[in-house]
């Protein structure tokens, strides 16, 4: 990890990741920084598997406030929004790109796209190299259902409250998107779930997280080579 670096050991480094959470409500079972642990997890999958800093490829400390204003009815969020997100965002590449060739921000919450879409296109305007990938974990459920559980289950088993577990709005998100859009997700969801945690397992976890890890170093790699080229 980055934080736990001094600076001569950072001078080869040529590739920097930057995990891109939050700090929202997951339901009453998952904690507060489910999307940063997943994001972190991801980001340090994704170094090893391009060598680590052997190769010069670094994880930075995780963004750990996102654009969560969706989640905000319920207490324990804390979102800054969309577009102190991406100054932010903006900022911290245009240090690290002071020192290092590359930058990937590597997202796990939603609510933070509109935010890195609009740093990324300033900062590539700028003449940076800096791009973002997503941790999508929506394939079985929106939020805090099996997918984000299991993986909490793999990762952090400890903040898990399984016996708090409970099923919550799992309507797909065409059926609930207009109702989120004008009243967050405590107007469909009043225990904050989007999904049903049940049935998740570690072992499902670390299988989704290594699907996760593979597909975005797959394509991080061609990304990478086509720059090389």
């Amino acid at each position: 990890m980055l934080s736990s670096a001094t600076s001569p050991e950072t001078a080869s480094a040529r590739l920097v990741l930057v995990p891109v959470g939050s700090t929202e409500q997951h339901g009453p079972h998952l904690p507060l920084e489910t999307d940063t642990l997943i994001a972190t997890a991801v980001a340090r999958g994704l170094a090893e598997r391009l060598g680590g800093t052997d190769s010069g490829v670094w994880v930075a400390p995780p963004v750990a406030y996102g654009s969560s204003g969706e989640h905000q009815s319920f207490p324990g969020t804390v979102s800054i929004g969309t577009e102190a997100l991406r100054l932010v965002v903006v900022e911290l590449v245009r240090s690290l790109r002071t020192w290092v060739p590359k930058v990937v921000l590597v997202n796990a919450h939603g609510g933070n796209l509109m935010a890195l879409r609009a740093a990324v296109d300033q900062l590539v305007a700028e003449g940076h190299d800096v791009a973002w990938m997503a941790c999508a974990t929506e394939d079985v459920d929106l939020h805090a259902g099996r997918t984000e559980t299991s993986l909490l289950l793999h990762l952090a088993p400890d903040l898990v409250r399984s016996e708090l577990a409970e099923a919550g709005d799992c309507r797909p998100l065409g059926e609930i998107l207009p109702a989120l859009i004008s009243g967050g997700v405590a107007a469909v969801s009043p225990n904050g779930v989007l999904g049903d945690p049940a049935g998740a397992t570690a072992d499902e976890g670390r299988a989704v997280l290594e699907t996760m890890v593979a597909d975005l170093a797959g394509r991080l790699t061609e990304r990478l080579a086509e720059v090389a080229g």
